[in-house]
């Protein structure tokens, strides 16, 4: 790759590919619309409150990486923001899921990622995702296992080679959940996120035309 991210360009980049996907009809976002997806509660790791100018300065510099663009439709002075990784990487719906996810919540098993890149693109089973990570072993990578876990972690290479978390002393073994609970966990932030999306969507469109 010819681009290396830093944590403010990857939480921006990875909040643009999930509206993409999720809130088309808002799509491409206004500074507003990116600044509050960038800052949402749910779906984020770790929990962010960026500024306008944080943001605005991201999108600068993602340009010439050909990672986002600026959008001025004919008649408004909204201006607009997409981003171009598609194009960029040559990547299907599948990649982008998956590199959306570890952009926006770091490093994850195979299970979280299918779980929480539904939302996204819904894939058959545990195998699918594992294959397709397989195909990206360019963009993405296995970390070592920290002491007390069982399944090994991806992560994207798109900030370049991640940095390994180390603990001074193993910690125990926490009881997994069930899949069940897990699932219904995911299916309520979802359904939150989308009604916070809406809310704050509809008041940043009723924002132009004050």
């Amino acid at each position: 790759m010819d681009f290396v991210l830093d944590t403010v360009e990857a939480r921006v980049l990875g909040s643009l590919i999930e509206k993409e996907t999720t809130t088309p009809e808002y799509y491409p976002m206004s500074l507003n619309a990116l600044v509050n997806a960038c800052n949402q509660k749910s779906n984020r790791d770790p929990a962010v409150s960026y500024d306008d100018e944080t943001v605005e300065l991201a999108i600068e510099t993602l340009k010439p990486k050909g990672l986002a663009m600026t959008i001025t439709g004919a008649g408004s002075r909204v201006r607009k923001f997409a981003h171009r990784l598609t194009e960029k990487l040559n990547l299907g719906r599948r990649e982008m899921a998956l590199i959306c996810e570890l952009l926006l919540r770091g490093p994850q098993t195979v299970g979280e990622l299918k779980n929480r890149a539904d939302r996204m693109h819904r894939f058959n089973d545990l195998e699918e995702v594992e294959s397709v990570l397989e195909h990206m072993s360019a963009l993405v990578t296995k970390i070592p296992r920290r002491p007390g876990e069982k399944e090994q972690r991806y992560a994207h290479l798109l900030s370049g080679e991640p940095r390994v978390e180390t603990m001074s002393e193993p910690m125990d073994a926490a009881p997994t959940r069930t899949d069940r609970i897990g699932a219904l966990e995911l299916e309520v932030a979802r359904q939150r996120e989308e009604l916070e999306d809406l809310k704050r969507q509809f008041a940043d469109f009723r924002k132009q035309f004050e």
